[in-house]
């Protein structure tokens, strides 16, 4: 049968209608390039700001225990979706190069309008 339809052939009904929470937003894509936010107003009236594309990262040396800000400059693997990788898209775990050496983003950058990574060590 045909979907939204009964096996008599009547048209299923919806209930109501999505409230304005329930409503998907547009996809948040972090892209490698200048420094660019957003705000969105989020539940409550509170404001988020949202990356759209960032070129620095907090990086965090675990032996050191110390942090710096250091340049992002490619995105060598993501193992969620490796065409993300290709395209240059800031995700949570996306392995990125830096002028330091090789991080791990731990944070997840769409939704906290910065980059948090950790040093990797090399084998």
């Amino acid at each position: 049968m045909k979907t939204g339809r009964k096996k008599s052939g009547g048209k299923y009904k919806k209930q109501r209608k999505k409230k304005f929470f329930e409503t998907k937003e547009q996809p948040r894509i972090v892209n490698l390039g200048e420094r660019k936010t957003r705000k969105i107003r989020t539940r409550g009236g509170k404001q988020k700001t949202v990356l759209l594309s960032e070129n620095k990262a907090n990086l965090i040396d675990k032996k050191t225990k110390k942090s710096q800000k250091v340049e992002i400059k490619n995105v060598l693997e993501t193992p969620s979706n490796r065409f993300l990788a290709r395209q240059n898209v800031l995700v949570k775990s996306a392995v990125i190069e830096t002028s330091v050496g090789r991080a791990k983003i731990t944070n997840s950058p769409s939704q906290e309008g910065k980059i948090e990574a950790v040093l990797v060590e090399e084998k």
